[in-house]
Formats: C-alpha cells, sequence, structure tokens
C-alpha cells in the first residue's frame, strides 16, 4: 500500500489537521494509499528531546529524526505543514504548558550553569528556530502560483493599498561592515573537515567547532558584523525616523535566524530605550530580562525587580516611548509594537504587508503612516527598496493583471542556512575568527570584537547542480524567463555564478531565456514584466527563496498560504509543502474566543493533489477499488474540486458565524465526492464514490447548520501547544451528520 506521511505540527494548521484528515484518509484509502501521522509539533519536539526522563504513556519518538532519514528514502511521501519556528519565549511557554500537564520537562534556562541544565539547553537548542525545515529539505523547491489560484484572483482581487509618488517610506540598511560587505566564501577542494577557531587578543586559543565535515565542490562562507557599528547605526535610524516624521520599524528572522536575528533584535531594543540601556541592563540581565525577547517580555517581568528599580524601569520605557520616534505597531489596540515581540517582525512577511498597504503602516494610535523600514544586513534589503521605488513610480500592482514570479530555491542539504544553526555565534573576547581546515591551512579569517555575530554556511556541491536542473526544467516546462538572483560583488555568490556557469552547459538550454542579474537588477526586471502580465522564474538561494515566495504572492494572491510547494526530493521522494503561510497563532485566539477558525486550507488541498500523484506512482494495480491510476483520479478531481470550492466562495470567512475551515473542508469533500462520482476514467471509484457524493447533497443544509451553531462562544481545546485530543476533536469535528458519513466509509 502506498503510504502519505501528514505532519502534524501547530497553531492553526494543526487545529485543521482535526477536521480535515479524516476526511484526507477516508478518500486516499478507496485508492489504496493510507495515510500516517508524524508529530513535528513544538512540543512534540521538545517531549521527544527528554523522553527519556518521561513514563511510556507520555512518550513521543522522534519523528523528526525518522522523516530526516525518510527523505533519503526513492519513495518519501510527505506533505509537510507549517509548523512554529520556535522562539525562546515560545519555548518557554510551551515547556510551562507541558509543566502543568505533568509532563517532567526542565525549564529552558538562558544561562546553564551547572553540566545537567547545559545538556539540557543543548536538547533544547535541537527544537530552536527553525529546527524543522534543514532536516526535511533534502531537495531544493519549487513553488509557484496553481493556475485554479491565480485564475481565482484575477476574477476575485484582494485589496490592495493605494501608493503616492510622495511616499516617504523607505529601508534603511547598512552601507558597510554587515553580513554582505564582511562575507567571505571558499570552495572546497576536496573532501575534508574545518574547525572554528577564535585567536584571542590574550593569547587563547577557543575552539568554537571542531572537525566539521565538508565535501569536495562544498561552498563555505563567513562573515560578521560589529556591533558597536550596528549600534551607531541603528541609534542614527531611530533620530532620523524622529526628524522625517516616519514610523519606525525593524523586519528581521528572529525565529529563523535563531542566533544572530536576535541579539539583533535586542541590539534594536537597547538603541531605542537609551534610558534603559546601559543603565539598568545589569539588573534587567540578574533576573533574565534580555532586550532579545523584546520590550513586551521586559514589561511583563518587571515583576522580578526590587519595587523601585522596577518603578524606574517602566519610567524609562515610558519617557523613551514619549521622546522617540512613533513606532510601528504590530496591535495598536493592545498596545503591542514592533519591538514588542522578535516573532511579530519577520521580514518575510511584515515587508509584503507594508507594500500592499501602500507603504503605510499602524502607528501607536491606530493611524496609518509612512514607515522607516530597517532592515540591517543589505544583503537583499535592495530587493525591498526596489519594489518600494516602482510602486511609487507607478502605483499598486494589479491583481486581475499582474504577472507571478515563481520560485526555484537552493536549499537542499541545509544549503545557504545562515543563522539557523550552530554555526552561529557571538563574539566572547576581541580576537581573530579563523575557519581553518585539517592541515591547519586558514581558510577564512574576520577581526572580530566581543560581543560581535559572526556567522557561516555550508552549501554543497549536488543541491548546486540539482538546482540548476531544476531551474532548467522549469524554464523549459513553461517558456518564462529563468534569472538567477546573484550578485557578482558578494563573495558567496560569485562563487555560486562559476557553478551555474559550469553546470548550465551540462544541459540543453536552447531556445530558453535563462540570465544572471544582482538582485536589484532582477527586482526591476521581474516588476517590469509583473505589470505587463508576464511570469518570471527567480532562481534563487535559500534565503531569497523565503523573501520572494512571500512578497510576490502576497501582491498577487493576497497570501503565500496560496501556493503550490513541491520539493522534489534528490533520492527520488517528494516533499509537499503546504505554503508559506505561518502558523497562524492569531487564528487559534479567534477560535479560543469564539469557535471560529479563519485558517485556509488551500495550501492543504494544492499539495494534497501532487501527493496523490506522486502515491499513485506507488500503488499496485490491486490496491483499493481503483487500484493503480486511481491516486491520479482522485488528485485530478481533487484539483477539480478546488476550483469549484474557490468560485463558490467557499473559503473560510474572517468573521464569526459565517462559513470557517470545518465548513470549507465540509463542502471540499461534497465537491470531491460529486467529482469523483461523476468522472469516467475510473468507473469502480464512481461507483464508491455516488452514494458519497448523494448523502453529503442530501445533508448539505444540516451539515452547514450544525457546523455555524457552535461559533460564537469560546472553545475550550484543552491546551495551547499540546491540545487534548478529546477536546479538539469535539471542536473541530462538530456535525455528527457529517462526521457518520465520512467515518462510515472506513467501517
Amino acid at each position: 500500500m502506498a503510504k502519505i506521511i501528514w505532519t502534524r505540527t501547530d497553531e492553526a494548521p494543526l487545529l485543521a489537521t482535526y477536521s480535515l484528515k479524516p476526511i484526507v484518509e477516508a478518500f486516499a484509502a478507496t485508492a489504496g494509499i493510507d495515510v500516517e501521522t508524524r508529530d513535528i509539533s513544538l512540543a512534540g519536539r521538545i517531549i521527544a528531546q527528554f523522553s527519556d526522563r518521561l513514563p511510556e504513556e507520555q512518550r513521543i519518538a522522534d519523528h523528526l529524526a525518522e522523516l530526516g532519514e525518510l527523505v533519503k528514502e526513492p519513495d518519501a511521501n510527505i506533505i509537510k505543514l507549517p509548523n512554529i519556528s520556535a522562539s525562546v519565549p515560545q519555548i518557554k511557554r510551551a515547556v510551562a504548558e507541558l509543566q502543568e500537564k505533568g509532563y517532567d520537562i526542565p525549564k529552558y534556562l538562558s544561562q546553564p550553569e551547572s553540566e545537567e541544565e547545559i545538556a539540557d539547553r543543548k536538547r533544547f537548542d535541537k527544537v530552536k528556530g527553525s529546527a524543522v525545515n534543514p532536516v526535511l529539505r533534502e531537495g531544493n523547491s519549487d513553488r509557484r502560483a496553481p493556475e485554479a489560484v491565480k485564475n481565482f484572483a484575477r476574477k476575485h482581487p484582494h485589496r490592495m493599498g493605494e501608493w503616492s509618488a510622495d511616499s516617504k517610506t523607505q529601508v534603511a540598511t547598512m552601507s558597510s561592515n554587515d553580513f554582505r560587505h564582511n562575507e567571505k566564501s571558499v570552495v572546497m577542494p576536496a573532501d575534508d573537515t574545518i574547525t572554528y577557531l577564535l585567536e584571542t587578543d590574550e593569547g587563547h586559543e577557543i575552539v568554537l567547532k571542531k572537525d566539521m565535515p565538508v565535501l569536495a565542490g562544498e561552498v563555505i562562507d563567513g562573515t560578521g558584523i560589529n556591533v558597536q557599528i550596528l549600534s551607531s547605526f541603528l541609534k542614527s535610524q531611530i533620530r532620523r525616523a524622529k526628524k522625517k516624521d516616519l514610523l519606525f520599524s525593524v523586519h528581521l528572522k528572529a525565529t529563523m535566524m535563531k542566533v544572530s536575528d536576535p541579539l539583533i533584535f535586542g541590539e534594536v531594543v537597547k538603541a531605542f530605550f537609551p534610558s534603559v540601556y546601559p543603565k539598568y541592563e545589569d539588573k534587567l540581565a540578574a533576573v533574565n530580562l534580555t532586550p532579545d525577547y523584546g520590550i513586551g517580555a521586559i514589561l511583563d517581568g518587571l515583576h522580578k525587580l526590587d519595587v523601585a528599580t522596577a518603578a524606574a524601569v517602566k519610567a524609562a520605557i515610558e519617557r523613551d516611548l514619549a521622546n522617540g520616534p512613533r513606532l510601528y505597531m504590530v496591535n495598536s489596540d493592545k498596545g503591542i509594537s514592533n519591538l514588542h515581540v522578535p516573532s511579530d517582525v519577520i521580514v518575510d512577511a511584515s515587508m509584503p504587508a507594508l507594500i500592499r498597504n501602500g507603504g503605510k503602516g499602524w502607528g501607536p494610535e491606530g493611524e496609518e503612516a509612512d514607515t522607516l523600514a530597517v532592515i540591517p544586513d543589505s544583503s537583499y534589503a535592495g530587493v525591498y527598496q526596489a519594489v518600494i521605488d516602482d510602486c511609487k513610480a507607478h502605483g499598486a500592482y494589479d491583481p486581475t493583471t499582474m504577472g507571478s514570479v515563481p520560485n526555484v530555491g537552493l536549499m537542499a542539504q541545509k544549503a545557504e542556512e545562515y543563522g539557523s544553526h550552530d554555526k552561529t555565534f557571538q563574539i566572547p573576547e576581541n580576537g581573530v575568527l579563523q575557519v581553518v581546515n585539517s592541515a591547519g591551512d586558514i581558510l577564512i579569517e574576520h577581526h572580530v570584537a566581543k560581543g560581535d555575530i559572526w556567522r557561516s554556511c555550508q552549501t554543497k556541491d549536488a543541491p548546486i547542480r540539482d538546482w540548476v536542473k531544476l531551474a532548467v526544467n522549469r524554464a523549459r516546462a513553461t517558456g518564462d524567463p529563468a534569472v538567477f538572483w546573484l550578485d557578482p560583488t558578494r563573495a558567496h555568490d560569485a562563487n555560486l555564478i562559476d557553478k551555474v556557469t559550469e553546470y548550465l552547459g551540462e544541459h540543453d538550454t536552447e531556445g530558453l531565456d535563462i540570465r544572471i542579474m544582482d538582485p536589484v537588477a532582477a527586482t526591476k526586471f521581474s516588476v517590469e514584466r509583473i505589470r505587463q502580465g508576464k511570469d518570471t522564474i527567480s532562481v534563487t538561494g535559500n534565503v531569497l527563496r523565503d523573501y520572494l515566495t512571500d512578497l510576490f504572492p502576497i501582491m498577487e494572491l493576497g497570501t503565500s498560504a496560496k501556493m503550490l510547494s513541491v520539493v522534489p526530493l534528490m533520492a527520488g521522494g517528494g516533499l509537499f509543502e503546504t505554503g508559506a503561510g505561518g502558523s497562524a497563532p492569531k487564528h487559534v485566539q479567534q477560535v479560543l474566543e469564539e469557535n471560529h477558525l479563519r485558517w485556509d486550507s488551500l495550501g492543504e488541498f494544492l499539495a494534497l493533489a501532487e501527493s496523490l500523484r506522486y502515491a499513485d506512482d506507488h500503488t499496485s494495480p490491486e490496491a483499493g477499488a481503483g487500484g493503480a491510476g486511481a491516486g491520479l483520479v482522485l488528485a485530478d478531481a481533487l484539483d477539480r474540486a478546488t476550483s469549484t470550492l474557490l468560485e463558490n466562495g467557499k473559503s473560510p470567512s474572517r468573521k464569526v458565524n459565517e462559513i470557517d475551515n470545518r465548513g470549507s473542508h465540509f463542502y471540499l469533500a461534497l465537491y470531491w465526492a460529486r467529482e469523483l462520482a461523476t468522472q469516467e476514467e475510473d468507473p469502480e471509484l464512481a461507483k464508491v464514490f455516488a452514494p458519497i457524493a448523494e448523502a453529503l447533497a442530501e445533508n448539505e443544509e444540516r451539515i452547514s447548520a450544525e457546523l455555524l451553531e457552535v461559533q460564537g462562544s469560546p472553545a475550550d481545546l484543552g491546551g495551547y501547544f499540546l491540545p487534548d485530543e478529546d477536546k479538539t476533536t469535539a471542536v473541530m469535528r462538530p456535525s455528527a451528520t457529517f462526521n457518520e458519513i465520512i467515518d462510515g466509509m472506513r467501517a
């Protein structure tokens, strides 16, 4: 029997899974396809790390490690839903909940001291930040807008804010001494090991990371940012925002870049609150109140200080808020600013939202205003500025006519995983940081100062070669230009350009338009074609892949969650991601308050269709009702059902007492069953689904009423990070009539 692995993740996608997965299991079984679950949620990953401390009934196997091995097998078929890229505050909240539920999980300590505490911290570090994606992504990314979604967006465009040529909104970034300008890169001539050393000014040698294996042809990079120069830059931008009366905002990846960007975020907090830092820094640190977690965590933790100090710190914060520029607000009604929580300022989501809104952010009083968007590292800041300049010159993009920018992204085998792994360091002493090979030769070195942030990444040769092949294949399949977004003046990109040029020679590119352009030039080229209604394939590294697959889809479709995201695994299997919509914590809040889930499972529908097509190739002829080919019939019918769902307006509403995620799932099942009952490719499947389609249609009114009548009152999930199974099932499957039909398919 062919098998699909459906990942259990977090927050809104997890709640949606309770409703959708029973439907998927029932429909897939008719084609001889089994649907299994693996738990890669934040709570599940924490429990797996500490299972040796837990009784048998509480243990969870390390499903992430299991999937990490499966993706190297040729028959892997995994549907990967969005999961929490855990910040430290999220880890702490998850641990607290688990402890309340009776799990013997230790506290997360910011400053572990004993050997046991240090060992516990290492376990937690395995779940911090983007811990999931690097393990699963044994292939490069093919992300694009499906035709049905694109057609719907053109017929039913989302709202776009108006742009004025007089807009003062702009991006501020460093012009020197940042990660981009300090980068050095080498290509390994042979298999080897490398070690990261700090030679201190005092003559000591500190080994930061030892004997890391590298392969021939692998690209090794290293770069750093001086925190004193960073601090000066940030203070100058705060003054600039005040002088020009702009909202001040910062845009980082403080969850994915689990070491570097939280530290940069902390520097922003320190720069914005000069009455607090450095005056009270030691006292705050003594009670583990760090600026890296945001001003919200500091305000919430003031009770840890003595009364006089707490009052003084609070007064200093209020004074700096009054004297500084107006802060860009995440939620002005609740007083949550851009500097409250680091996970609220994720650049790939926050910058497109700002651009889509006409360059207007929300100020402290709920007012719309032009914004100074601070992106300290200049590596890709120019991309956003180029889009802003284009909007100032030509106005907002028109979703009814604009073209697409699908992406082929280099991410296999942890390619370009800057900052989200164990090769990012905060420098403990002044000195010289060196990357040396096994012979002791210095490959890369930088002069560094105490407190500086230094980071490295590795990009293996095989993923680069596969990336080039995927780009050529997509260009051939679509006829669209494919542009490699690579900057010859940047060290890493220069090495990639050499490899891309070489590997393009391995393919037939006659008649294809394949270019190499720096990111700003590539942006300008792409947006010019967008306005002409033309598509342009962006072929990028991993970080830009993340940025662009939010930026352009948010303009085009209103959300990045509607993208089809396929990862053809290098071993031959498939990883099917359900869009880039995040895990949507605000959606969960609405469920808790109003029992309405506005999460749109469109990404799951799109990924499932592709997964079913792959599974069809691994189904024996005697399996299921229709045997081999039945999975393909299911997939094609699902695509048609998804189009019908969009056209009939059965996507979830944001408003309570209207159709939500559960209602959308019902209509998908209705339309999917109807398509299967009326198709002629597989008569056996048609016979199976004819009574199902009839039962769903006959009970449409009753089921819709049962799904709607539960809304409007608070819902009890029995937990946030680890919901109670029975309670959450009851909340997410409230229609007894619908459940009876679906569950009866497996009887």
